[in-house]
């Protein structure tokens, strides 16, 4: 699938399309990343509201792009940059008469498009503030539409240096301290200088709502109640009393896929497998297996947390770190331990299958697994291999479930939240398939692969607590094959360089280095070298995306 659209070539247009036709709509929405680190979380809010929104390089789409995909609503983000500085973007979209939301930056940007002063504040406003709401203007009535509902005054998150100057042109409908013009709208443009996306700011999801129903009048959102319905009623068909097992990793694909089971399986509890029962009550026809050892430290405890004690599965954690490191020996190339790898994943889950007399495997396989794996359009013409998916194309032995292979990434999340999936599993920053090897650099030992997960825990640990966490996109540690001199104690040793890495991004697609606080970092680094005695010493990347791939491997 399309994941970041610059340029509407035939080849855009055409995925675009076919997206279209699986998330069942006709509308469009275009989200500009302007580089904010919440960019993503703008593409999640969106994301949740079911609407089809597409992430759009503003250093290379132009109007005429625009009009070819005829979006129905346009959001530019904020960013670091300020309006006068001219940052990458074609004004003239701004004169389609398309809907706009700005937030910060984006609003910025179109103000000084329309010639409203945008200039350094000698007063910036960084974190939370009172927004209070000002009566509307006669002349536009339906500015009280994106703040439909919201009470006069509420918090709101602001993260900016410059500000936009009470203007006539503009019809201004919301203030703070220091920001004379934190709402406004100039015909179908509208901006807001504070961050809705963000869980600081009250309403919120509120306020992109009444943008995109609203204003925007969007009438489709993803119907995923229905098409959960739908799958699960299908599943049963398929299924019967059958006994399904499942590749249960505690994301949140194979979380939405468990809790589709979870309605389509109802046989009763006729368990003869004893081995490792995690609860004697869970249903026989469906067992979850977690594979552990090359994963985060984290990851089984929250498998156990939220299925570990429902009576509907049984969960059964399968320790496979020798048969890992068996496989892994000798591999130092990427594609040779993600095919080694694979190779492992599917070994323990026929085993598995054939141990509890499975009728099926299921898994939490996308659509967009399939697509970069080479193939998926309906029309059979060829696509190329981006990388090489776990769950795809394994040919296991006996017939495989995958409900979610018709669906990309937010719908399948949305599928999940009208489920009931915990959102803790729906939105945790993604891990890749073959887990913690492909953040090793070279032969995967047992010993790396043990301070591999050490580094991840600390690391996460300590981003949770200073709060970093939900403004990242994804982070991550490296044991990389470089050493350095070190001391602990009276003795010199050699010890792994680490590499920490962090980045803000919309979709992965492109990302910038997440600029985490020094102390932070700081902090993080003396806990590692003094907690781990295989380490030596920390740095932090701070390449962006492109020209680094946000894995190292």
């Amino acid at each position: 699938m399309l994941q970041t659209f610059k340029k509407a070539t035939d080849e855009a247009l055409a995925e675009i399309a076919e997206e279209k036709k699986v998330r069942r709509t006709d509308e469009l929405f275009l989200l500009f990343s302007m580089g904010s680190q919440f960019d993503h979380l703008i593409k999640q809010k969106l994301d949740a509201l079911g609407v089809f929104c597409l992430v759009a390089d503003p250093a290379s789409v132009t109007a005429q792009d625009v009009r070819l995909i005829k979006p129905i609503g346009i959001i530019l983000s904020g960013g670091p940059a300020s309006a006068y500085e001219n940052p990458p973007f074609d004004g003239a979209i701004f004169d389609l008469n398309i809907p706009v939301l700005g937030i910060c930056l984006g609003y910025q940007v179109w103000a000084h498009h329309i010639g409203v002063p945008v200039t350094a504040s000698d007063k910036r406003e960084f974190g939370t503030h009172i927004f209070h709401k000002t009566p509307s203007s006669p002349l536009s009535p339906l500015i009280p539409l994106l703040l439909d509902g919201l009470p006069d005054s509420f918090k709101v998150l602001e993260s900016h240096g410059d500000k936009i100057s009470a203007d006539p042109k503009l019809d201004i409908f919301g203030t703070t301290d220091n920001a004379p013009a934190a709402a406004g709208n100039y015909k179908h443009l509208w901006g807001v200088q504070f961050h809705p996306e963000v869980t600081e700011t009250e309403y919120g999801t509120k306020i992109y709502e009444n943008f995109c129903f609203g204003i925007c009048g969007a009438k489709d959102r993803f119907p995923a109640s229905e098409v959960a319905h739908k799958k699960i009623s299908e599943l049963k068909k398929k299924i019967g009393n059958k006994k399904v097992l499942l590749a249960l990793s505690g994301g949140s694909d194979s979380s939405t896929v468990a809790y589709l089971l979870k309605e389509a399986c109802s046989a009763p509890n006729l368990l003869g497998n004893k081995k490792q029962p995690i609860n004697r009550h869970a249903t026989s026809q469906l067992l979850g297996i977690y594979i552990k050892g090359i994963d985060r430290p984290d990851d089984e405890a929250n498998v156990l947390k939220y299925f570990g004690s429902e009576n509907w599965i049984k969960v059964k954690v399968v320790d496979a770190t020798n048969e890992f490191l068996s496989a892994l020996k000798g591999k130092i190339s990427m594609r040779d331990k993600r095919l080694a790898m694979r190779g492992v994943y599917k070994q323990v889950l026929e085993e598995e299958a054939k141990n509890f007399d499975a009728d099926f495997i299921a898994q939490g396989t996308l659509y967009t697994d399939i697509s970069e794996t080479g193939g998926g359009y309906e029309s059979g013409a060829k696509k190329a291999q981006i990388k090489i998916h776990h769950n795809v194309n394994l040919n296991f032995g006996l017939p495989e479930i995958e409900p979610l292979n018709d669906c990309v990434k937010d719908t399948g999340r949305n599928i999940g939240r009208s489920l009931g999936v915990p959102e803790e599993l729906l939105v945790r920053q993604p891990f890749p398939g073959p887990g913690l090897v492909v953040r090793i650099e070279g032969e995967v030992t047992a010993e790396k692969l043990n301070t591999a997960r050490k580094v991840d825990g600390i690391y996460i640990e300590e981003m949770r607590k200073w709060g970093l966490y939900d403004s990242i996109w994804q982070a991550g540690a490296v044991v990389t094959s470089s050493t350095t001199t070190c001391t602990k104690g009276d003795d010199a040793a050699q010890g792994h360089v680490i590499a920490l890495w962090a980045v803000w991004s919309v979709n992965g697609f492109t990302a910038r280095a997440a600029e985490l606080p020094y102390n932070f970092l700081k902090h993080v680094s003396q806990r590692i070298t003094n907690e781990i005695r295989e380490v030596g010493g920390v740095v932090y990347r701070i390449s962006d995306k492109p020209p680094v791939t946000i894995e190292w491997g």
